[in-house]
């Protein structure tokens, strides 16, 4: 790959990685608040040992480089338990040991019951996610770590799409990163920006990938929040 002055080396080949894996895509893809994005980001589609536990190491090099404070992980169910999982194995290997815990989408009425598996929940605790398209997930996790008595302290996504959020079917000036930061108070960790796809793509130029390039600069153009 060409290298760029000022370009983030972990977020260009995590977006690399995410390219050759089929979970970013290209084309022409309706989002949950009805836009047409040129691109597609699909973390379900880690879907092998190799792709989730090379996703770990994104994750965790992340989280550890932003020097974020965290005593235990959260994973909202569905797709944040895995990744939680995978996550607390690969900081163990690089020496931090933590906890987890995940809830349920229903409360379990038999055997330990209640809603939340795994490590008690305390303590500051870092919620870790796939992508953050309106905050919900993140203001659903937060009810939860608050109600068994602990402190919601920190997200990590793997993707920051760096568009506008939407409140009842209309535009916000800003994104749900930004409202999680600025509204919530909770820091944000992302392995990748769009900025990073931006400039990956532009590194490609000469190629089939770099013809992407104006789609989605348009699209950041329209929908990008400041």
């Amino acid at each position: 790959m060409v290298a760029m002055r000022g370009q983030d080396r972990l977020a260009q080949d995590f977006v690399e990685f995410a390219v050759q894996s089929g979970v970013l895509r290209f084309g022409e893809f309706k989002t949950k608040a009805g836009r047409l994005s040129p691109y597609f980001f699909n973390a379900g589609l880690f879907d092998d040992g190799n792709k989730i536990g090379r996703l770990a190491q994104f994750y965790a090099q992340r989280i550890l480089a932003s020097n974020v404070e965290f005593d235990m992980l959260f994973g909202p169910a569905y797709k944040g338990i895995p990744l939680a999982a995978a996550v607390a194995i690969e900081l163990a290997r690089l020496g931090r040991n933590v906890p987890f815990a995940y809830n349920r989408k229903e409360a379990k009425d038999h055997g330990e019951g209640g809603t939340l598996v795994g490590a008690p929940v305390r303590g500051r605790v870092l919620i870790v996610d796939d992508v953050m398209s309106a905050g919900t997930a993140a203001r659903e996790s937060i009810a939860l770590i608050q109600a068994a008595g602990a402190t919601p302290h920190a997200v990590a996504i793997a993707l920051d799409r760096q568009e506008k959020a939407t409140e009842g079917g209309h535009d916000v000036s800003w994104s749900a990163v930004q409202y999680v930061r600025e509204k919530l108070g909770l820091q944000v960790c992302a392995i990748a920006e769009l900025a990073d796809l931006l400039q990956y793509l532009e590194v490609h130029a000469g190629d089939e990938l770099g013809q992407h390039h104006a789609k989605v600069l348009a699209y950041r153009d329209r929908y990008g929040a400041g």
